[in-house]
Protein backbone atom coordinates (compact mmCIF):
# COMPACT_ATOMS: atom_id res chain seq x y z
CA UNK A 1 0.00 0.00 0.00
CA UNK A 2 1.43 3.44 -0.18
CA UNK A 3 1.56 5.73 2.54
CA UNK A 4 0.45 8.21 1.69
CA UNK A 5 -4.47 18.60 35.61
CA UNK A 6 -6.49 18.17 37.92
CA UNK A 7 -4.64 17.53 41.55
CA UNK A 8 -6.03 14.41 42.86
CA UNK A 9 -5.03 12.78 46.23
CA UNK A 10 -2.22 10.77 44.84
CA UNK A 11 -0.21 13.96 45.85
CA UNK A 12 0.54 12.81 49.07
CA UNK A 13 2.24 9.63 47.41
CA UNK A 14 4.03 11.12 44.19
CA UNK A 15 5.50 14.76 45.15
CA UNK A 16 3.11 10.55 2.88
CA UNK A 17 5.81 8.19 3.27
CA UNK A 18 7.88 8.58 0.48
CA UNK A 19 11.64 8.81 0.34
CA UNK A 20 11.31 7.75 4.23
CA UNK A 21 13.86 8.56 6.56
CA UNK A 22 14.54 7.00 9.87
CA UNK A 23 16.42 9.34 12.27
CA UNK A 24 18.62 6.90 13.93
CA UNK A 25 22.55 7.13 15.83
CA UNK A 26 23.15 7.46 12.70
CA UNK A 27 20.59 8.43 10.51
CA UNK A 28 19.65 6.07 7.95
CA UNK A 29 17.86 6.47 4.63
CA UNK A 30 15.47 3.52 4.32
CA UNK A 31 15.56 1.77 0.73
CA UNK A 32 13.81 -0.56 -1.33
CA UNK A 33 16.73 -3.28 -1.19
CA UNK A 34 16.49 -6.81 0.74
CA UNK A 35 19.70 -6.17 2.50
CA UNK A 36 18.47 -2.25 3.95
CA UNK A 37 18.12 -1.64 7.46
CA UNK A 38 15.28 -3.34 9.81
CA UNK A 39 14.06 -1.75 12.48
CA UNK A 40 13.18 -4.37 15.14
CA UNK A 41 11.09 -2.36 17.98
CA UNK A 42 10.54 -5.01 21.18
CA UNK A 43 7.83 -3.27 23.57
CA UNK A 44 8.91 -2.47 26.72
CA UNK A 45 6.85 -3.25 30.02
CA UNK A 46 8.27 -0.85 32.16
CA UNK A 47 6.77 -2.69 36.04
CA UNK A 48 9.70 -4.59 37.57
CA UNK A 49 11.21 -1.60 39.89
CA UNK A 50 10.14 -0.49 42.84
CA UNK A 51 7.37 2.89 42.36
CA UNK A 52 5.38 4.40 44.83
CA UNK A 53 2.48 4.49 43.65
CA UNK A 54 2.75 0.65 42.90
CA UNK A 55 3.97 0.23 46.14
CA UNK A 56 1.00 2.16 47.67
CA UNK A 57 -1.86 0.40 45.42
CA UNK A 58 -0.43 -2.59 44.07
CA UNK A 59 3.31 -4.79 44.93
CA UNK A 60 4.14 -3.70 48.51
CA UNK A 61 6.77 -5.89 48.88
CA UNK A 62 8.84 -3.28 46.82
CA UNK A 63 10.24 -5.16 43.87
CA UNK A 64 7.16 -4.11 41.58
CA UNK A 65 5.43 -6.72 39.36
CA UNK A 66 8.21 -9.36 40.11
CA UNK A 67 6.03 -10.19 43.35
CA UNK A 68 3.02 -11.40 41.07
CA UNK A 69 5.58 -13.28 38.03
CA UNK A 70 7.36 -15.33 41.15
CA UNK A 71 3.92 -16.13 42.28
CA UNK A 72 3.06 -18.21 39.01
CA UNK A 73 2.19 -21.89 39.39
CA UNK A 74 1.52 -24.24 37.00
CA UNK A 75 -1.72 -24.90 35.54
CA UNK A 76 -1.02 -27.99 33.61
CA UNK A 77 1.76 -30.53 33.30
CA UNK A 78 4.45 -29.10 31.75
CA UNK A 79 3.22 -25.19 32.06
CA UNK A 80 6.39 -23.46 32.93
CA UNK A 81 5.65 -21.66 35.58
CA UNK A 82 7.37 -19.45 37.32
CA UNK A 83 9.23 -17.65 34.52
CA UNK A 84 12.87 -17.59 35.30
CA UNK A 85 14.95 -15.01 33.83
CA UNK A 86 18.65 -15.89 33.31
CA UNK A 87 19.72 -12.73 35.05
CA UNK A 88 17.44 -13.17 38.14
CA UNK A 89 14.79 -10.95 39.03
CA UNK A 90 16.32 -7.27 38.25
CA UNK A 91 15.05 -3.97 38.54
CA UNK A 92 14.10 -2.81 35.05
CA UNK A 93 14.77 1.00 36.20
CA UNK A 94 18.29 0.52 36.84
CA UNK A 95 21.00 1.92 34.25
CA UNK A 96 23.24 -1.13 35.07
CA UNK A 97 20.74 -3.94 33.97
CA UNK A 98 19.69 -1.66 30.90
CA UNK A 99 22.93 -1.40 29.53
CA UNK A 100 23.58 -4.62 29.08
CA UNK A 101 19.94 -5.04 27.65
CA UNK A 102 20.98 -2.46 25.07
CA UNK A 103 23.93 -4.48 24.42
CA UNK A 104 22.44 -7.99 24.40
CA UNK A 105 19.16 -6.39 21.81
CA UNK A 106 22.03 -4.43 19.49
CA UNK A 107 24.18 -7.13 19.05
CA UNK A 108 21.07 -9.41 18.50
CA UNK A 109 19.16 -7.15 15.84
CA UNK A 110 16.38 -5.25 18.17
CA UNK A 111 17.35 -1.37 17.97
CA UNK A 112 14.42 0.16 19.21
CA UNK A 113 12.71 -0.14 22.68
CA UNK A 114 9.16 1.22 22.50
CA UNK A 115 8.58 1.98 26.42
CA UNK A 116 4.69 1.52 27.61
CA UNK A 117 4.01 4.91 29.24
CA UNK A 118 1.31 5.79 32.06
CA UNK A 119 -0.61 8.43 33.25
CA UNK A 120 -3.25 8.27 35.92
CA UNK A 121 -4.90 10.67 38.38
CA UNK A 122 -3.21 13.84 37.03
CA UNK A 123 1.00 11.44 37.32
CA UNK A 124 2.88 9.46 35.34
CA UNK A 125 3.24 6.12 36.43
CA UNK A 126 6.40 3.71 35.78
CA UNK A 127 7.77 6.42 34.00
CA UNK A 128 11.33 5.78 36.04
CA UNK A 129 11.95 2.57 33.92
CA UNK A 130 12.57 5.21 31.08
CA UNK A 131 13.56 7.90 33.10
CA UNK A 132 16.25 6.46 35.32
CA UNK A 133 17.06 2.98 33.60
CA UNK A 134 17.14 3.65 29.18
CA UNK A 135 18.08 7.25 29.23
CA UNK A 136 20.70 7.05 32.37
CA UNK A 137 22.24 3.80 30.77
CA UNK A 138 25.29 5.07 29.17
CA UNK A 139 24.95 3.21 26.07
CA UNK A 140 21.47 4.15 25.26
CA UNK A 141 23.00 5.98 22.09
CA UNK A 142 23.04 2.63 20.74
CA UNK A 143 19.55 2.11 20.00
CA UNK A 144 16.51 4.64 19.47
CA UNK A 145 12.91 4.54 21.45
CA UNK A 146 10.24 6.13 21.11
CA UNK A 147 6.85 5.57 23.82
CA UNK A 148 3.65 4.10 23.77
CA UNK A 149 1.14 6.01 25.76
CA UNK A 150 -0.66 3.03 27.15
CA UNK A 151 -3.95 4.79 28.22
CA UNK A 152 -5.92 1.60 29.67
CA UNK A 153 -7.97 1.15 32.60
CA UNK A 154 -7.10 -0.98 35.50
CA UNK A 155 -9.30 -2.52 37.31
CA UNK A 156 -7.69 -3.62 41.31
CA UNK A 157 -7.19 -7.59 40.99
CA UNK A 158 -5.67 -6.38 37.08
CA UNK A 159 -2.32 -6.08 38.30
CA UNK A 160 -2.34 -7.97 41.56
CA UNK A 161 -4.96 -10.51 42.09
CA UNK A 162 -3.12 -11.93 45.26
CA UNK A 163 -4.00 -8.24 46.72
CA UNK A 164 -7.30 -7.47 45.61
CA UNK A 165 -8.66 -10.69 44.95
CA UNK A 166 -12.15 -10.78 43.52
CA UNK A 167 -12.48 -6.83 43.65
CA UNK A 168 -12.21 -6.15 39.79
CA UNK A 169 -13.43 -2.35 40.54
CA UNK A 170 -11.52 0.56 38.82
CA UNK A 171 -8.35 1.32 40.39
CA UNK A 172 -7.16 3.80 37.97
CA UNK A 173 -9.40 5.19 34.81
CA UNK A 174 -7.32 6.24 32.04
CA UNK A 175 -9.71 8.97 30.73
CA UNK A 176 -7.87 12.39 30.76
CA UNK A 177 -9.45 15.92 30.78
CA UNK A 178 -7.78 18.66 28.72
CA UNK A 179 -5.45 20.08 31.77
CA UNK A 180 -3.90 16.46 31.89
CA UNK A 181 -3.58 15.79 28.19
CA UNK A 182 -1.73 19.36 27.38
CA UNK A 183 0.32 18.57 30.58
CA UNK A 184 0.96 15.06 29.08
CA UNK A 185 1.77 16.92 25.69
CA UNK A 186 4.02 18.88 26.91
CA UNK A 187 5.89 16.74 28.91
CA UNK A 188 6.92 14.28 26.63
CA UNK A 189 7.56 16.51 24.27
CA UNK A 190 10.57 18.03 26.99
CA UNK A 191 11.43 14.99 28.11
CA UNK A 192 11.60 12.42 25.41
CA UNK A 193 11.14 14.14 22.19
CA UNK A 194 14.06 15.90 22.41
CA UNK A 195 16.20 13.00 23.04
CA UNK A 196 18.65 12.53 19.96
CA UNK A 197 17.52 8.72 20.09
CA UNK A 198 14.34 9.49 20.16
CA UNK A 199 12.78 7.72 17.03
CA UNK A 200 11.39 10.10 14.22
CA UNK A 201 9.90 9.53 11.05
CA UNK A 202 10.86 11.78 8.56
CA UNK A 203 11.97 14.47 11.45
CA UNK A 204 8.93 13.73 13.19
CA UNK A 205 8.82 11.75 16.84
CA UNK A 206 6.76 9.01 16.70
CA UNK A 207 3.86 8.77 19.22
CA UNK A 208 2.09 5.66 19.71
CA UNK A 209 -1.61 5.07 21.67
CA UNK A 210 -2.60 2.44 22.60
CA UNK A 211 -6.38 2.60 23.32
CA UNK A 212 -8.13 4.48 20.88
CA UNK A 213 -11.25 4.11 22.37
CA UNK A 214 -10.51 5.26 25.76
CA UNK A 215 -8.70 8.48 23.72
CA UNK A 216 -12.08 9.03 22.30
CA UNK A 217 -14.20 8.80 25.50
CA UNK A 218 -11.59 11.63 27.29
CA UNK A 219 -12.89 14.12 24.19
CA UNK A 220 -16.57 13.06 23.75
CA UNK A 221 -16.42 9.95 22.07
CA UNK A 222 -16.20 11.71 19.10
CA UNK A 223 -13.96 11.32 16.38
CA UNK A 224 -13.46 14.93 15.68
CA UNK A 225 -13.13 16.36 18.51
CA UNK A 226 -10.37 13.84 19.39
CA UNK A 227 -8.64 14.92 15.86
CA UNK A 228 -9.25 18.15 17.41
CA UNK A 229 -6.85 17.16 20.38
CA UNK A 230 -4.13 15.49 18.41
CA UNK A 231 -3.96 18.54 16.51
CA UNK A 232 -3.44 20.26 19.28
CA UNK A 233 -0.62 17.96 20.32
CA UNK A 234 0.84 18.66 16.73
CA UNK A 235 1.08 22.07 16.78
CA UNK A 236 2.87 21.75 19.90
CA UNK A 237 5.62 19.64 18.53
CA UNK A 238 5.92 22.12 15.50
CA UNK A 239 6.25 24.41 18.01
CA UNK A 240 9.13 22.61 19.54
CA UNK A 241 11.42 22.89 16.52
CA UNK A 242 10.09 19.69 14.63
CA UNK A 243 8.01 19.43 11.01
CA UNK A 244 5.58 17.69 12.57
CA UNK A 245 4.34 14.50 14.68
CA UNK A 246 4.08 10.68 13.74
CA UNK A 247 0.92 9.38 15.58
CA UNK A 248 0.52 5.71 15.55
CA UNK A 249 -2.72 3.47 16.31
CA UNK A 250 -1.61 0.54 18.18
CA UNK A 251 -4.36 -1.94 17.66
CA UNK A 252 -3.20 -3.99 20.72
CA UNK A 253 -4.11 -7.22 19.62
CA UNK A 254 -7.79 -8.24 17.87
CA UNK A 255 -9.10 -10.55 15.18
CA UNK A 256 -9.95 -10.39 11.56
CA UNK A 257 -12.97 -7.43 11.41
CA UNK A 258 -16.20 -7.74 10.36
CA UNK A 259 -17.48 -5.55 7.27
CA UNK A 260 -19.03 -2.98 9.41
CA UNK A 261 -16.26 -2.43 11.90
CA UNK A 262 -13.45 -2.74 9.13
CA UNK A 263 -15.16 0.18 7.57
CA UNK A 264 -15.61 1.82 11.49
CA UNK A 265 -11.89 1.57 11.60
CA UNK A 266 -11.19 3.47 8.45
CA UNK A 267 -13.32 6.16 8.58
CA UNK A 268 -12.08 6.55 12.54
CA UNK A 269 -7.92 6.26 11.53
CA UNK A 270 -8.75 8.98 8.53
CA UNK A 271 -11.16 11.31 10.65
CA UNK A 272 -8.35 11.62 13.25
CA UNK A 273 -5.24 11.65 10.39
CA UNK A 274 -3.16 8.57 12.24
CA UNK A 275 0.15 8.44 10.19
CA UNK A 276 0.25 4.57 10.98
CA UNK A 277 -1.03 1.06 12.84
CA UNK A 278 0.95 -0.96 14.37
CA UNK A 279 0.01 -4.00 17.05
CA UNK A 280 0.99 -4.60 20.63
CA UNK A 281 0.34 -7.79 20.48
CA UNK A 282 -0.18 -9.80 16.59
CA UNK A 283 -3.97 -11.23 17.38
CA UNK A 284 -5.42 -13.97 16.45
CA UNK A 285 -4.88 -15.98 19.48
CA UNK A 286 -4.76 -19.67 19.26
CA UNK A 287 -2.77 -22.63 21.77
CA UNK A 288 -1.33 -23.73 18.36
CA UNK A 289 1.67 -21.18 18.01
CA UNK A 290 1.61 -21.85 14.43
CA UNK A 291 -2.12 -21.23 14.36
CA UNK A 292 -1.63 -18.23 16.11
CA UNK A 293 0.70 -17.16 14.02
CA UNK A 294 -1.32 -17.75 10.86
CA UNK A 295 -3.98 -15.61 12.43
CA UNK A 296 -2.27 -12.94 12.64
CA UNK A 297 -1.01 -12.67 9.31
CA UNK A 298 -4.41 -12.95 8.22
CA UNK A 299 -5.28 -9.93 10.64
CA UNK A 300 -2.46 -8.16 8.74
CA UNK A 301 -3.64 -8.88 5.27
CA UNK A 302 -6.61 -7.43 6.42
CA UNK A 303 -6.09 -4.02 7.58
CA UNK A 304 -2.76 -3.41 5.06
CA UNK A 305 -5.49 -3.75 1.78
CA UNK A 306 -8.18 -1.55 3.97
CA UNK A 307 -5.81 1.67 4.86
CA UNK A 308 -3.71 3.76 2.80
CA UNK A 309 -1.53 4.35 5.28
CA UNK A 310 1.54 2.01 6.60
CA UNK A 311 0.86 -1.20 8.52
CA UNK A 312 4.03 -2.57 10.56
CA UNK A 313 3.83 -6.32 11.16
CA UNK A 314 4.32 -7.17 14.49
CA UNK A 315 5.79 -10.32 15.66
CA UNK A 316 4.88 -12.01 19.43
CA UNK A 317 6.99 -14.50 21.37
CA UNK A 318 3.94 -16.27 22.93
CA UNK A 319 0.75 -15.62 25.41
CA UNK A 320 0.94 -17.29 28.96
CA UNK A 321 -0.82 -14.53 31.68
CA UNK A 322 -1.83 -17.13 33.81
CA UNK A 323 -0.06 -15.28 36.96
CA UNK A 324 -2.96 -12.71 37.06
CA UNK A 325 -5.79 -14.87 36.55
CA UNK A 326 -6.25 -17.76 38.49
CA UNK A 327 -8.90 -19.16 36.87
CA UNK A 328 -7.20 -19.54 33.76
CA UNK A 329 -5.58 -22.89 32.09
CA UNK A 330 -4.50 -24.83 29.08
CA UNK A 331 -7.24 -23.47 26.56
CA UNK A 332 -5.86 -19.68 27.63
CA UNK A 333 -1.97 -20.17 27.29
CA UNK A 334 0.10 -20.88 23.74
CA UNK A 335 1.76 -23.79 24.60
CA UNK A 336 1.93 -26.38 21.18
CA UNK A 337 4.77 -25.21 19.06
CA UNK A 338 6.30 -22.46 20.43
CA UNK A 339 9.92 -23.01 19.95
CA UNK A 340 11.96 -20.20 19.31
CA UNK A 341 12.14 -21.58 15.41
CA UNK A 342 8.84 -21.05 15.25
CA UNK A 343 9.04 -17.38 16.08
CA UNK A 344 11.54 -16.82 13.68
CA UNK A 345 9.68 -18.20 10.50
CA UNK A 346 7.00 -15.86 11.28
CA UNK A 347 9.80 -13.19 11.92
CA UNK A 348 11.17 -14.42 8.61
CA UNK A 349 7.05 -13.57 7.30
CA UNK A 350 7.21 -10.02 8.52
CA UNK A 351 10.68 -9.38 6.93
CA UNK A 352 9.32 -10.27 3.62
CA UNK A 353 6.11 -8.01 4.36
CA UNK A 354 8.54 -5.08 5.20
CA UNK A 355 10.66 -5.53 2.26
CA UNK A 356 7.72 -6.09 0.02
CA UNK A 357 6.06 -2.59 0.97
CA UNK A 358 9.21 -0.24 0.16
CA UNK A 359 7.28 3.18 0.71
CA UNK A 360 7.23 2.17 4.51
CA UNK A 361 10.03 2.51 7.40
CA UNK A 362 10.64 -1.43 7.53
CA UNK A 363 9.75 -1.25 11.22
CA UNK A 364 8.66 -4.86 12.78
CA UNK A 365 7.27 -4.75 15.90
CA UNK A 366 7.74 -7.81 18.34
CA UNK A 367 5.64 -8.53 21.90
CA UNK A 368 7.79 -8.08 23.95
CA UNK A 369 11.16 -7.52 25.41
CA UNK A 370 9.84 -8.21 28.60
CA UNK A 371 6.38 -9.40 29.22
CA UNK A 372 6.92 -11.87 31.72
CA UNK A 373 4.00 -11.64 33.34
CA UNK A 374 2.05 -12.58 30.05
CA UNK A 375 4.70 -15.16 29.12
CA UNK A 376 6.32 -12.88 25.75
CA UNK A 377 10.33 -12.30 25.75
CA UNK A 378 12.78 -12.09 24.03
CA UNK A 379 15.15 -11.34 27.16
CA UNK A 380 16.97 -14.83 28.11
CA UNK A 381 15.57 -17.08 30.27
CA UNK A 382 16.47 -20.54 32.09
CA UNK A 383 14.17 -22.46 29.46
CA UNK A 384 15.27 -21.26 25.74
CA UNK A 385 18.40 -19.32 26.90
CA UNK A 386 19.34 -16.79 24.25
CA UNK A 387 17.13 -18.74 22.05
CA UNK A 388 14.47 -16.00 20.89
CA UNK A 389 17.48 -13.55 20.51
CA UNK A 390 19.65 -15.74 18.47
CA UNK A 391 16.48 -16.31 16.25
CA UNK A 392 16.33 -12.47 15.38
CA UNK A 393 19.56 -12.40 14.78
CA UNK A 394 19.50 -15.06 12.04
CA UNK A 395 16.46 -13.41 10.32
CA UNK A 396 17.45 -9.85 10.73
CA UNK A 397 21.32 -9.74 10.99
CA UNK A 398 22.48 -12.35 9.51
CA UNK A 399 19.64 -12.65 7.04
CA UNK A 400 19.84 -16.41 6.60
CA UNK A 401 16.95 -17.04 5.18
CA UNK A 402 17.11 -14.06 2.26
CA UNK A 403 17.85 -16.07 -0.45
CA UNK A 404 14.78 -18.16 0.14
CA UNK A 405 12.69 -15.53 0.67
CA UNK A 406 13.53 -12.77 -1.34
CA UNK A 407 14.16 -14.83 -4.69
CA UNK A 408 10.73 -16.87 -4.70
CA UNK A 409 8.00 -16.78 -7.35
Amino acid sequence: MNQIIRISPLSVVLAAVLSVTVTAQPAAQITSSPKSDYYVAAYVWPSCHDDSLGRTYLWADGPGEWEVIKKGNPRFPGHYQPREPLWGYEPDDDPKVVERWIDAATSHGVNVFVYDWYWYDGFPYLESALNNGFLKARNNRKMQFYIMWANHDVPKNYWNVHRYGDDSSLLWNAKVDWDNYKIIVERVIRQYFKQPNYMKINGEPVFSIFSIGKLMESFGGSAEQTRKALDYFRDEVKKAGFPGLHIQWNQGGGSLMSDESAHNFVKNVQTMGFNSIAMYNMGGFNEDYVVYGANSVKIREQMDALLEVPVFPCVSIGWDDTPRFPAKGLHDVVHYNNTPESFAMLLLKAKKYAANHPLQPRIITVNAWNEWVEGSYLLPDMLNGFGYLEAVKKVIVDGKYDKYIFNDK
